[in-house]
């Protein structure tokens, strides 16, 4: 089905809801409107000067359908061009007229459909319906969309309500529309005791995968191609490319990856702490991802797959492909059973043959009977005539004579006629045994019949099995990710633990840093100090020994007065001597301080230089 048909189809909704008075006729203002919106949907200039060309001499009256399809088809459809629009805008600009017209559920009610769902459910039928018009879905379509519906809400669908709305007349006849499918699901026989949200993310879901061409979505680690770290994030598979999105919500686009037919995928052991992983690879690169368990990784590998060869095929979706096969196994259904209707006929008319062939033998014996009746009597009146003719009539013996040969004559004739009418019932008694063994060998097929029927109802059986083993496989997945998010939540608080103290050792690391700079600026403080006091030391040292230089013998004293004219020499030893060795001990023992401060300066330098200065 091509865009133009997919158009068209949404198009018609739209014109039938304009045509208030159902006569197939809507008037020219009411088209300006509409071709007006629709270029606009479309992306494409509008010509309104075309349209009253178009309609020049139907100026006053409306205008019937086959006049609006050549101009919709040259002066919108022809100038479209696919990727330039968003088709689903052009779908609720026609639901939009059509739905104030035609849906009118009833507001008290419990299992109204909401606006949205019942929009998207006609957009799913559209899709499904058939090529022709007015727009019907035939019932195999409906109990497939039913039975995908029904299964994204994880549910079975009621076969008997749905076989009670599928044997009504009118669905028999020329299959279901689009209000009465609409109708069925506002009716809540379908999705009784379901809850609305569940419905409406059910038909979203249904609704994404059949019209949005969407093969499957789901939250995969990927490995990254720079940082080559690995992060999780929410992939959308459709048949051309792979987009992958930061959250469910699909409003931050990570990437998108284009599929052709150089790409492949392979699965990979496990590695790096991942599990499950398989990698895409495409002329450029390589993409690593990991699913969450074996199963996920078998589906995603295997949709990938598929998306590769449906572009390999020229295909750009896939439920289009399976409506068109599901259509030819419908054809080659309807073959089959106009080919077994012939055969039935053709069996009635065997049977009204052979019953039409004992009917004319059951006469041909009738007449036979009769006929040998009628001989018997002929013979009898034949002696009687003879017995009579010869005590009577002696003389005409010769004419007898001849009379007896003649009936003997017509005797053989009758011979001969009753020698074919028993080949013919020999005929006819060949021909009952044909007929015999048809009906034994119709009898055979429909034992054949039965067979495979029950064949089948045992492949139904082990279906149900496998779904439910299916629906146990969901439930521990479920329970291994709540387990998965428990581990991964307790993590988190081992590293906000581990991050704590890692910021309180480097805190202390720095307050260690800042102690050790003050207490280097202390010593070299210390140690400027220690210089000045023995520069200061030394001065006054040889201050000191200038001043206290001792007076030698034979020296004078200088005069001091008149009373004291000669010098006497000490009777004790000179204070003086003494203050000069206190001088110079004092001095030693300075410069045996200055030398062992400075060791030490330098034994706390050569500490501190290396971490290990004591911090007080």
């Amino acid at each position: 089905m091509d865009l133009r048909s997919e158009l068209l189809k949404s198009i018609w909704y739209g014109f039938t809801a304009l045509d208030l008075e159902r006569s197939g006729k809507v008037s020219k203002s009411q088209l300006k409107v509409l071709s007006h919106n629709l270029c606009t949907v479309l992306c494409i200039p509008h010509d309104p000067v075309a349209l009253e060309e178009h309609f020049r001499d139907d100026d006053d009256g409306p205008v019937s359908s086959q006049g609006y399809m050549p101009y919709l088809n040259k002066y919108i459809l022809d100038k479209v061009v696919e990727g330039s629009f968003i088709k689903e805008n052009v779908d609720e600009l026609c639901w939009t007229l059509t739905a104030k017209k035609n849906y009118r559920p009833d507001k008290n009610s419990c299992s109204v459909v909401p606006e949205r769902d019942a929009f998207r459910l006609w957009c799913l039928f559209n899709f499904l319906s058939e090529d022709k018009y007015p727009l019907v879905m035939v019932p195999d379509e409906v109990e497939y969309l039913l039975k995908k519906i029904c299964m994204a809400m994880s549910v079975e669908l009621n076969c008997v309500e749905l076989e009670d709305f599928l044997s009504q007349d009118t669905v028999q006849q020329g299959g279901i529309t689009v209000w009465g499918f609409l109708d069925l699901m506002n009716s809540g026989k379908i999705t009784r005791g379901i809850d609305k949200d569940i419905i409406s993310m059910a038909v979203e879901e249904v609704y994404r995968e059949i019209v949005g061409d969407v093969l499957k979505e789901g939250y995969l680690w990927k490995k990254g191609q720079l940082r080559r770290n690995w992060k999780e994030r929410w992939f959308t598979l459709r048949p051309s490319y792979l987009s992958y999105y930061t959250g469910e919500d699909r409003k931050d686009c990570q990437g998108s990856i284009v599929l052709d037919e150089n790409c492949c995928v392979e699965v990979l052991p496990d590695r790096d702490g991942k599990r499950c992983m398989f990698c895409l690879k495409t002329l450029s690169k390589t993409y690593e991802m990991s699913a969450s368990d074996t199963k996920q990784r078998q589906e995603w590998t295997t949709a990938i797959q598929t998306a590769i060869r449906l572009h390999m095929e020229g295909k750009n979706s896939l439920h289009k492909d399976l409506k068109l096969k599901r259509r030819e196994q419908r054809e080659q259904r309807e073959k089959r059973r106009q080919a077994k209707e012939e055969e039935l006929q053709r069996l009635r008319a065997l049977q009204e043959e052979r019953e039409r062939k004992l009917a004319e033998l059951e006469l041909l014996k009738e007449a036979q009977k009769q006929a040998q009746v009628l001989l018997e009597q002929d013979e009898q009146r034949r002696r009687q005539q003879y017995e009579q003719l010869q005590q009577a009539l002696e003389v005409q013996l010769r004419e007898a004579e001849e009379a007896r040969v003649s009936m003997q004559a017509e005797m053989a004739l009758k011979e001969e006629e009753a020698q074919r009418q028993k080949k013919r019932i020999q005929e006819l008694e060949e021909m009952q045994k044909r007929l015999e063994e048809a009906l034994q060998q119709e009898i055979k097929a429909r034992l054949d019949e039965e067979a495979f029927r029950l064949a089948q109802a045992g492949l139904l059986a082990e279906e149900e099995e496998k779904m439910k083993a299916l629906m146990s496989l969901q439930e521990e997945q479920e329970e291994y990710i709540l387990k998965t998010q428990r581990e991964k939540q307790e993590l988190k608080q081992e590293m906000e633990a581990k991050s704590r103290a890692l910021e309180e050792a480097q805190r202390q690391l720095e307050e260690v840093r800042a102690n050790r700079h003050r207490v280097d600026q202390d010593v070299v403080a210390a140690q400027r100090k220690l210089r000045q006091a023995s520069t200061n030391v030394k001065h006054w040292n040889v201050q000191m020994n200038r001043l206290m230089r001792p007076i030698g013998p034979g020296e004078k004293r200088p005069s001091l007065g008149s009373s004291f004219s000669t010098f006497q020499v000490p009777s004790q030893r000179d204070p003086g001597l003494r203050l000069i060795r206190r001088a110079e001990q004092d001095e030693e023992s300075k410069e045996n301080m200055d030398s062992r401060a400075g060791n030490e300066f330098e034994k706390r330098h050569s500490n501190a230089s290396n971490g290990d200065m004591d911090i007080p």
